[in-house]
């Protein structure tokens, strides 16, 4: 038996301590919440309420020079009950085996958990904390996410595609005139020239297949011509 004390307080009775008990035999072990301030009739009465009521009375009790197990009342109810009381001082595997390791990883464990503070409450280093100890909230901008903070390595273009506006357009495309291949952004881009409806030959723009409107019969008469 031994107690984790130090922890921070939680639940609705602010318990800040809990006493560990393992079973020699089946290594069972049970955690049970209380006070650092509880007197030794208190333990008493936890340990008669949580333990002996379920598992019986113990043979032999090992634990650490707790006042709480030297008082005169657990004095007493051991020679009542018939209850041996051992003391442990320190880890020694070859005495408390198994059960007084589980006791210690039970304790680190606890702490672990109890010892956490909230991501709001998180300390800052000296060195930053000297910069600005107060963070004003109304300076906390939304994220959104972009193609720049998706893929922060990728390239960005430096020669934007040519968008045709609408109303800018000249009209429904007439026919396809020729074909080039360029590069653009560092690949290769095939684009089409092409004459618009009852536009003149200033007019005609370098599209992209794409970009064309019913560009695969448009295509299709362009690359038939071209085998005639």
């Amino acid at each position: 038996m031994d107690w984790a004390t130090g922890l921070v307080p939680g639940g609705q009775e602010n318990y800040n301590t809990y006493l560990i008990i393992v079973d020699r035999l089946s290594k069972s072990m049970r955690c049970l919440p209380c006070h650092k301030e509880d007197t030794a009739m208190d333990t008493a009465l936890l340990f008669w309420n949580n333990i002996i009521s379920t598992c019986g009375v113990p043979k032999i009790i090992i634990s650490y020079r707790d006042p709480k197990f030297t008082s005169e009342f657990w004095t007493n109810s051991y020679d009542i009950l018939g209850t041996k009381l051992a003391f442990s001082t320190a880890y020694h595997p070859q005495t408390d085996g198994l059960a007084e390791r589980m006791i210690q990883t039970m304790e680190y464990i606890l702490r672990r958990f109890f010892d956490t503070e909230n991501a709001v409450e998180v300390k800052l280093t000296e060195e930053f904390s000297r910069k600005n100890p107060v963070f004003p909230v109304s300076l906390v901008k939304p994220y959104f996410q972009t193609e720049e903070n998706k893929f922060p390595t990728r390239k960005k273009n430096t020669i934007p595609p040519e968008i045709m506006e609408e109303e800018n357009s000249p009209g429904p495309v007439k026919k396809i005139i020729k074909a080039r291949k360029i590069r653009l952004n560092g690949k290769d881009q095939r684009q089409y020239l092409v004459r618009f409806k009852n536009q003149t030959a200033d007019k005609d723009k370098w599209l992209a297949e794409d970009a064309i409107p019913d560009g695969n019969l448009l295509l299709g008469r362009f690359r038939a011509s071209r085998r005639n």
